[in-house]
């Protein structure tokens, strides 16, 4: 294997990483405590409703954009890392 191929190797592997931890916490904040955990977060209040609707609603939206932000953001990292980013 060339140097060519362990650096885009490598270069995947990090990106493969980043979407599965993306797509962990989307589904943990979206049906986790969107859904799944909404009767143990129904006790806490924020901004007059409970907690595990605020998530369902505004919460889920929220870190999704969060999380569009923190990958474009890790990305041009890992492009910079790897001798690919943008002059």
């Amino acid at each position: 294997m060339t140097e060519h191929d362990r650096n885009a190797a490598a270069y995947w592997s990090a990106n493969l990483r980043l979407i599965i931890g993306s797509l962990i916490v989307w589904a943990l904040v979206s049906y986790g405590f969107g859904i799944l955990l909404r009767p143990m977060l129904a006790g806490i209040s924020v901004g007059g409703t409970d907690l595990g609707f605020w998530f369902a609603q505004q919460g889920s939206i929220l870190t999704f954009i969060g999380l569009i932000f923190f990958y474009a953001w890790r990305m041009n990292k890992l492009d910079k890392e790897f001798g690919l980013h943008e002059e």
